[in-house]
C-alpha cells in the first residue's frame, strides 16, 4: 500500500472523526479527488441529456463531474462560452487601450502587460446560467490565472472625477436587435469604479501554467474572482471608463436575474444583473474501493463553514472539507464515507453553509421558487446513484 494510501486511510476512517476534524478547521493533506488504485466510479443514473445544437455553440465544452480529479481544472477540460463565437487574434495586431474618463490613456502590448508586476489567483469560475437547464451542469471549473493587477494600471491613467463605472470590451462582436434597430456590438461589461479597481482583479494571460487558450480569451482576459463568469471579459480589447451607466446586453437586457417578491400585498417582479458568485455545492461522483463507498463533491461561492450531505430522506451529515489547499476564490472539496448502502437507487443532495451562516437554498426556497429566469440557479443538487 501507497505512503499516500495509508494517510487517506488515517484521515478517511471514519465519519464520526472526519466530521470533529472539520468542525475543528484541522487541516486535512492532500486528498482532492483521490484516486486509489482500485477504485471506481459509480456512474450517475441522472445524466445530462444533450443539449440543442443551438446551445452548444455557444458552450461548446463543459465539465463532467465524474472525470474530475484534481483540485485544479485541466484546460481541456474546462467550459467555455462564446456569445460572439471563439474569435482567432494575432498577438502582433494587438493592443489594449485604457480610454475614456482618464488624465492618461494607455495603449499597451501583450509584451508590455506581461512585463508588469506578475501575480496569480486560484479561483473557481462558474457561468451564471450553470444548472438552469438540465442539459447544463458542467459550466465551472478551477484554474489557476496569471495576470498583472488592472488597480495599479487604473490608478496610472488616472480617473477623472465624474467617472461613474469601467466598461471592458472584448474584441468579440455580434449582430443585436433593440426593437426595430439593428447594430454591430462588441461583447461588454461594466463595474462600479469600486470593484474595478478591487486588488483581486487581473488582467490575466495565462492558465494553469500555459499561455491562456484561444477559447478562454487569448491573448488577455479580465479575470474577476468572486464573480460569475459573464463579468470575466475574454479577448479583452478595451477599457473605458464613462460617466454614465453601461447597460448593454449583457448587462441590462441578458444576464438578468428576474424574480417575483410580496410589495405591497402584491406578487411583484424585480429584475437585478448578474454579479457576484451564489453560495452552492454539487456532489461530484461516488467511488467504490474494497467494498467501500465514498461521496465527493465541492463547494464554493464564498467563505464555506461547512457541507452537509444527505442520503435519501435521511438526516443531513457532516462532510469532511479537504483544507490542504486554501484559496480565498476556489472551490472546496468535501467527501463523505458512505459505509455500508443498501441496494438500489439513491438520492445524494449537498448543501453548504458558508461562515456568516447562510445555507445554500433547497429547491423549494423561495429565492429558488420565485425565480422566473434560469440565472444564478444556486439550489441545492441532488443527484441519483444506483448500488449493487
Amino acid at each position: 500500500m501507497e505512503a499516500n494510501d495509508v494517510r487517506r486511510r488515517e484521515f478517511l476512517g471514519g465519519t464520526a472523526a472526519l466530521a470533529g476534524l472539520t468542525l475543528l478547521n484541522v487541516p486535512f493533506p492532500a486528498w482532492s479527488f483521490p484516486s486509489r488504485p482500485g477504485e471506481a466510479v459509480i456512474p450517475w443514473m441522472d445524466q445530462p441529456p444533450p443539449p440543442p445544437e443551438r446551445f452548444s455553440q455557444v458552450v461548446p465544452k463543459q465539465l463532467r463531474w465524474e472525470e474530475v480529479d484534481a483540485w485544479l481544472t485541466p484546460n481541456d477540460r474546462f467550459f467555455a462560452v462564446g456569445h460572439y463565437g471563439f474569435p482567432a487574434i494575432d498577438v502582433r495586431d494587438w493592443t489594449l487601450t485604457v480610454t475614456g474618463l482618464v488624465r492618461q490613456p494607455l495603449t499597451l502590448t501583450r509584451d508590455q502587460l506581461m512585463a508588469l508586476p506578475r501575480r496569480d489567483v486560484v479561483y473557481t469560475m462558474e457561468c451564471a446560467g450553470n444548472r438552469g437547464f438540465p442539459f447544463f451542469t458542467g459550466g465551472i471549473g478551477t484554474a489557476r490565472w496569471v495576470g498583472t493587477p488592472l488597480a495599479p494600471l487604473l490608478e496610472q491613467a488616472g480617473i477623472r472625477e465624474g467617472g461613474v463605472e469601467v466598461v471592458f470590451y472584448g474584441a468579440d462582436t455580434g449582430e443585436e436587435q433593440v426593437r426595430d434597430i439593428k447594430v454591430r456590438a462588441p461583447f461588454g461589461r461594466s463595474m462600479s469604479i469600486a470593484d474595478a479597481t478591487n486588488p483581486n482583479l487581473l488582467l490575466c494571460y495565462e492558465m494553469n501554467g500555459a499561455p491562456l487558450p484561444q477559447t478562454h480569451g487569448f491573448p488577455l482576459r479580465l479575470i474577476a474572482p468572486g464573480w460569475y463568469g459573464i463579468a470575466n471579459v475574454k479577448w479583452l480589447a478595451r477599457i473605458e471608463v464613462r460617466d454614465t451607466r453601461y447597460e448593454g446586453r449583457f448587462m441590462g437586457r441578458d444576464y438578468v436575474t428576474l424574480r417575483e417578491e410580496q410589495i405591497g400585498g402584491q406578487k411583484l417582479a424585480v429584475e437585478t444583473s448578474v454579479g457576484r458568485t451564489l453560495l452552492a455545492s454539487a456532489p461530484a461522483r461516488v467511488t467504490r474501493h474494497d467494498g467501500r463507498y465514498r461521496i465527493v463533491g465541492a463547494a464554493w461561492g464564498g467563505p464555506i463553514a461547512r457541507v452537509e450531505v444527505r442520503i435519501d430522506d435521511g438526516p443531513w451529515l457532516p462532510a469532511a472539507i479537504d483544507r490542504s489547499e486554501e484559496a480565498e476564490f476556489a472551490w472546496k472539496i468535501w467527501a463523505l464515507d458512505w459505509d455500508g448502502p443498501l441496494p438500489g437507487e439513491h438520492g445524494i443532495t449537498s448543501r453548504a453553509v458558508d461562515t456568516a451562516g447562510r445555507i445554500q437554498p433547497a429547491m423549494n426556497d423561495p429565492s429558488i421558487v420565485n425565480k422566473r429566469t434560469y440565472w444564478e440557479s444556486n439550489a441545492q443538487v441532488t443527484r441519483r446513484v444506483r448500488i449493487g
